[in-house]
């Protein structure tokens, strides 16, 4: 009886058994088919223009650093910014909250391009005038070093358009880092007191080190978003990689070249951003193990 039984019941499972949908699997083909189509396709596209390529990569790779170089140093100066913002909002004093809370609201509540102008021809022009003027700083620091010729020329516009980036991404950063941080259960806060840890041990052993898990994927998105936006520093004159871009574009009569070069340019900024992408994902996953 049981084999009889077992046979019914595995004829009951095939009879209820979902026949396949062949109308799905042709669309993951077709999906798949036209995905070929376009990559062959563009590569045709880059292939006909190999000519532009060729002669601008080496210049936008050359930009490509710069904006690299400027993202990093701002991105630095943005969590020291943001990390100092987030003690502000969680201390225990109504004077730093406030002063910490208006920094936020006002840089978030402004565009970022106004942040940047005003850096540069409002607290500029009053440094300025106070006889503060970063180019000649940077030249005489690095004169007895013999390296004053890295200095550009336009070191006051990178000097500022560093700081405004900074700062405004710094507001951003404030809200991941202050979120991470009241994350962590205060249970565990509570326990390393009572072991006998001081607040600063408490939060360099046990807070600080959950909350960095948690903080990494919008970490890593501002930290893109900050390299495409090194693209507004452009406007106060820095050469970086949306300027030679734009120079190089410009110019060209053909509306099919000048279309290339813009591509040319953007996938120059998917190499910069992309692999971030990938270490997001490398990080996160890793320090998701002991969890």
């Amino acid at each position: 009886m049981s084999d009889v039984y077992r046979q019914s019941y595995q004829q009951a499972i095939t009879k209820v058994e979902p026949r396949p949908q062949y109308w799905l699997i042709a669309l993951d083909y077709i999906f798949y088919i036209v995905l070929a189509l376009g990559l062959v396709g563009f590569l045709y596209y880059l292939y006909t223009f190999r000519a532009y390529a060729i002669l601008y990569s080496p210049f936008l790779l050359q930009a490509a650093g710069t904006t690299i170089t400027i993202a990093i140093i701002s991105m630095v100066l943005a969590t020291i910014f943001g990390f100092i913002g987030a003690l502000g909002r969680l201390s225990r004093f109504a004077l730093f909250r406030t002063i910490a809370a208006v920094y936020v609201e006002v840089v978030r509540g402004t565009p970022i391009l106004v942040q940047l102008l005003l850096w540069v021809y409002g607290i500029g022009a009053v440094l300025s005038n106070a006889g503060f003027d970063p180019y000649s700083f940077a030249f005489q620091l690095l004169t007895p070093l013999q390296e004053n010729s890295l200095v550009s020329p336009q070191f006051t516009f990178l000097f500022y358009g560093v700081i405004g980036l900074s700062f405004n991404y710094g507001a951003y950063l404030t809200e991941v880092f202050r979120t991470g941080i009241e994350s962590v259960n205060k249970g565990q806060t509570e326990a390393a007191l009572s072991l006998g840890l001081d607040s600063r041990q408490t939060m360099r052993h046990i807070v600080l080190p959950q909350a960095i898990r948690i903080t990494i994927p919008p970490f890593t998105n501002y930290f893109i978003t900050l390299i495409q936006d090194t693209a507004l520093l452009s406007v106060i004159g820095v050469i970086e990689l949306e300027q030679t871009i734009g120079s190089f574009a410009d110019p060209l009569i053909d509306s099919n070249a000048k279309l290339f070069v813009y591509v040319l340019g953007a996938l120059f900024y998917l190499a910069l951003c992309y692999p971030l992408s990938l270490i997001a994902r490398y990080l996160e996953a890793r320090m998701a193990r002991a969890y």
